[in-house]
């Protein structure tokens, strides 16, 4: 099995990117803030930035060794970069942008067919959807027959309505695949769905890496917690009743954990494990927060109603059943399971 290997350094404006990452073959997903240094690594393995220090390689191939003095220019490297933009070029028909640099002519009709845009075959790229430019590019990616495939941010450029089509298009050819393949993208759901496991890169650090079910129940900290879009309270814990932690919170608020823990954490709570009752209703979960409701935002048949500190998800039937209002009194419940205490660094 071919692993793409990196160990590397390089200076950024605010700070200095250190990864080190074993791709097989699979999809691996960075993630992470703008500016945290993302793009950087594709184009590093690309062979578009030479990294101050350290070495790529994939399976026994070195690409680049600083210590060595080795850095295989990018035409040497069978890397398939599929840029942000596409970077499509105008003057050429899609047939030519796909046979631009590729070898085997059977291949870039093969891949025409393959991706659906064999019809458009004779078109310029301004003519072509977001959707359809985006399936150009990933085919001229591929028609290079690379080792190794780097997609920046795919989806980025595709209005809502395209992306979920498009996102398992590209889920299911990845699979295909099977060559190793780095993925960035700021979006959680897009990495969730394309990728076998995710790295959250932060400031130039990978904070965790592992797939994306693991991350979402078992974040390393509070930023990896909040990105994957849990709740994040801030408080002080100490030993409790029944062999539960009590922890206070900032705003005063008291919540029950069944992790232990003494001195400051953060409180980790997922949307969809907040029931919302009215006030005075029967519930059995010992966590109750009681606020006003802040903003309630339905999103086909599931809605996120803002309370207090945090935010809960409910289906639309159970918001209906509540009749809730914005500006109405509600209580958050929980059970002190959902509550995952992180340490505060």
């Amino acid at each position: 099995m071919a692993v793409l290997h990196l160990n590397l350094t390089h200076p950024l404006p605010a700070f200095d990117l250190e990864l080190t990452l074993d791709v097989g073959c699979e999809t691996v997903a960075l993630v992470g803030p703008s500016g945290a240094g993302k793009t950087t690594v594709l184009r590093a393995i690309a062979g578009l930035v030479s990294p101050r220090a350290g070495a790529i390689s994939l399976a026994d191939t070195a690409w680049f060794d600083r210590e060595r003095g080795i850095d295989v220019p990018p035409e040497g490297r069978r890397v398939g970069f599929l840029f942000q933009e596409y970077a499509l070029f105008p003057h050429l028909t899609v047939r030519q942008n796909v046979a631009f640099g590729a070898d085997d002519p059977a291949l870039v009709e093969a891949l025409l067919d393959r991706l659906r845009i064999g019809s458009l075959a004779g078109s310029r790229p301004r003519s072509l959807s977001g959707g359809e430019r985006q399936r150009v590019a990933l085919a001229r990616a591929l028609a290079r027959e690379p080792d190794v495939l780097l997609l920046d941010e795919p989806l980025a450029a595709l209005d809502p309505h395209t992306r979920g089509t498009v996102r398992e298009e590209l889920r299911e050819l990845l699979h295909e695949l099977r060559l190793p393949a780095v993925v960035v993208t700021h979006d959680y759901e897009d990495a969730a769905a394309l990728a076998d496991r995710i790295g959250v890169l932060v400031d130039g650090r990978l904070r965790q890496i592992g797939p994306a079910r693991e991350i979402v129940a078992s974040p390393s900290d509070p930023f990896v917690a909040r990105f994957v879009g849990a709740n994040v309270l801030l408080g002080a814990a100490a030993p409790g009743a029944r062999g539960l932690t009590r922890i206070e919170l900032s705003g005063g608020e008291v919540v029950w954990s069944a992790d232990p823990a003494e001195g400051p954490v953060a409180v980790s709570i997922h949307p969809w494990e907040i029931a919302v009752v009215r006030p005075g209703a029967e519930v059995p979960e010992t966590n109750h927060i009681e606020a006003r409701v802040a903003t309630i935002m339905r999103i086909g048949n599931r809605a996120r109603v803002r309370l207090g500190p945090v935010t809960a998800e409910l289906t639309g039937d159970a918001l209906d059943r509540l009749a809730l209002r914005e500006g109405d009194v509600a209580v958050a419940t929980f059970e002190p399971t959902a509550a995952r205490l992180l340490p505060l660094a």
